[in-house]
């Protein structure tokens, strides 16, 4: 990004709805243009959000990040550079780099880590933080020549990359990846001799850019998508397996096939982590079933649902896989090698992400892996994301794919033997509630999103609770899939948000977390700050069903209203009678 477009992002008006929240910077030396860079790159990736860079005092990184939990921050950015653990491994001091003075900088700098460490768990406490270890190129101290490592210089990124190890552990940290920032900030480009040393900013802009652009993605970071639909021939697997044989198909390196097996090793790796993998393939069934029996595949069939195998238009099997797995367009890529099936997959689905398959091109193909991580990466993974696969097939298996919540048969729910646990711990929080939140679209009470540090603030407000709810039946565990937060404030109880994974569609569950709302908080009328958007239909109809009428925003529902139309309910419930009241002790 330029100095200008940064500029340009900043200059609009704020729109209806933008936010304005207070982001912390907590550096060592003068941010200038950095914290204009940070502004602009999170508003590029929040439009909704105006963030104000709070920056601390000159040369006292260690003293800013102990401050950060003194400020009502929704998240704040940490950089570390040499100079912050020995002053001497800066430009503006004159300490010396004799010979006998290596040793002591080293050992001062390993003191100065873990005097930063400990200020980093502390702030982490209070509000999320986004950190980057140091960037610029050690100075010429040690007497060795420029090309051939010192003592001094393999101690200090021993030292570097163990302190970074160790802050990654703290929950609510996020460490800027070095191999990242390298491909954008060449180490070469990055260091500002003589802005360092008349003004303390040691950065090339071009390098403020890219360490901005690096924290404002840990800061405010886009929801992942959800699901990849992949082609079979030539591009899961090299070759066409009606035309070879499925002996023939290949993806390994003594076939020059080891592409295939790398993008199949990528989908097998994202399927551990949660993300849908589904096919979409013109062949023929019996010899795909067969394809997938062969044990050297590296994407294994129980790892791939549904597997949508004909010979019509690729936009209907598309649409069939959307129809299963119940999630929108806009959450899923579709890959393929051929250009005129991307072509006519993305006229029949406009949000879909199409992404080609380049076959007989190496570099493009890792380029599409990299994408791939990009897009479906996750901070972390739950252990919901290993049941999703599973749950949503007997999902479908049971009621079939839907696009809302047909009601099941009355006696198939009350011989489900469905569990719920109703967990309502707010400190510390169950980063589930907020992925929940974050990624839910269909039964949606109003759409918001929330940065972590906002969640944070939100839970910590008196009056606040939270509901997440956890559910398994005899058909198999779906895990945590709901939350309800809101406040409860002379005597008025109002629900924020409200999200149900689509997994849990047609169990009534909906109905017994308003059940638990109305006899936990013993209230005659619940609050709801509903809002209408273009994918919550679900929750927009269960809602009209109780009502009698479409829902408005900022809804009352009564007691009475409730009860006159909850259905019977079947579940065993455990935790309804404490939740709003649990906390550690």
């Amino acid at each position: 990004m330029k100095l200008i477009e940064a500029l340009n992002i900043l200059k609009p008006l704020a729109p209806d709805g933008e936010r304005e929240v207070e982001v912390g910077l907590a550096c060592g030396f003068t941010p200038a243009h950095l914290e204009l860079f940070l502004a602009a790159h999170l508003r590029r990736n929040e439009p909704n959000r105006r963030a104000v860079i709070r920056s601390g005092l000159f040369g006292d990184c260690l003293g800013n990040v102990e401050r950060l939990v003194q400020a009502p921050l929704e998240a704040a950015a940490v950089i570390v550079e040499w100079s912050d653990l020995d002053l001497r491994l800066g430009l503006r001091h004159l300490g010396g780099w004799g010979i006998d003075t290596l040793a002591d900088i080293l050992e001062t700098a390993a003191g100065r880590a873990t005097q930063l460490a400990d200020a980093i768990g502390r702030a982490a406490t209070t509000v999320p933080l986004a950190l980057c270890l140091p960037t610029l190129p050690l100075p010429p101290a040690a007497f060795t020549p420029p090309h051939s490592s010192s003592a001094l210089d393999l101690g200090l990124r021993e030292l570097a990359s163990s302190f970074a190890a160790r802050v990654a552990q703290v929950p609510g940290v996020r460490v800027v990846n070095d191999q990242r920032l390298g491909e954008l900030s060449p180490l070469g480009d990055r260091l500002d001799v003589r802005t360092e040393l008349s003004t303390g900013f040691p950065y090339r802009l071009a390098h403020a850019s890219a360490v901005a652009e690096l924290l404002a993605k840990l800061i405010w970071s886009p929801s992942p998508m959800k699901g990849v639909i992949t082609d079979l021939d030539d591009t899961l697997w090299q070759g066409i397996v009606g035309d070879v044989g499925v002996d023939a198909i290949a993806w390994d390196l003594d076939h020059h096939a080891q592409v295939h097996g790398l993008y199949q090793q990528m989908l097998a790796s994202l399927a551990e982590t949660g993300v849908l993998i589904a096919v979409a393939s013109k062949n023929d069934c019996r010899v795909v079933d067969e394809a997938f029996r062969r044990e050297d595949l590296l994407l294994k069939k129980e790892r791939v649902f549904p597997v949508e195998v004909g010979w019509g238009a690729k936009s209907e099997a598309v649409c069939r896989i959307l129809r299963a797995w119940n999630i929108g367009a806009e959450s899923v890529v579709f890959i393929d090698d051929s250009p005129m099936e991307l072509a006519e997959v993305a006229a029949a689905h406009p949000g879909l992400l199409c992404l080609p398959f380049v076959r007989n091109d190496e570099s493009a193909i890792y380029a599409l892996l990299v994408r791939l991580r990009e897009l479906f990466g996750k901070h972390r993974v739950s252990g919901e994301d290993a049941l999703r696969l599973e749950s949503l097939r007997h999902s479908v298996e049971l009621f079939g794919a839907q696009d809302g919540q047909a009601p099941p048969p009355e006696r198939f729910l009350e011989q489900a033997g469905a569990e719920i646990v109703i967990d309502g711990t707010k400190n510390p929080p169950n980063p589930r509630a907020l992925e929940l939140i974050n990624k839910t679209n269909q039964f949606n009470l109003n759409g918001r999103r929330f940065a972590e540090g906002e969640w944070l603030a939100h839970l910590r407000t008196p009056g606040a609770f939270l509901l997440l709810v956890s559910y398994k039946d005899k058909f198999g565990v779906l895990g945590t899939i709901a939350a309800l937060t809101g406040r409860i404030a002379l005597g008025e109880v109002v629900v924020n948000q409200w999200v149900m994974s689509c997994r849990a569609f047609s169990r009534r569950i909906e109905y017994r977390c308003l059940e638990t709302l109305f006899e936990v908080t013993a209230a005659d009328r619940v609050e709801f700050e509903y809002q209408a958007t273009p994918k919550n239909r679900p929750l927009r109809d269960f809602l009209t069903g109780i009502l009698g009428e479409p829902p408005t925003s900022r809804l009352r529902l009564s007691s009475d209203q409730f009860w006159a139309q909850c259905p019977p309910l079947y579940h065993h419930v455990q935790g309804a009678d404490s939740w709003l009241i649990r906390e550690p002790a």
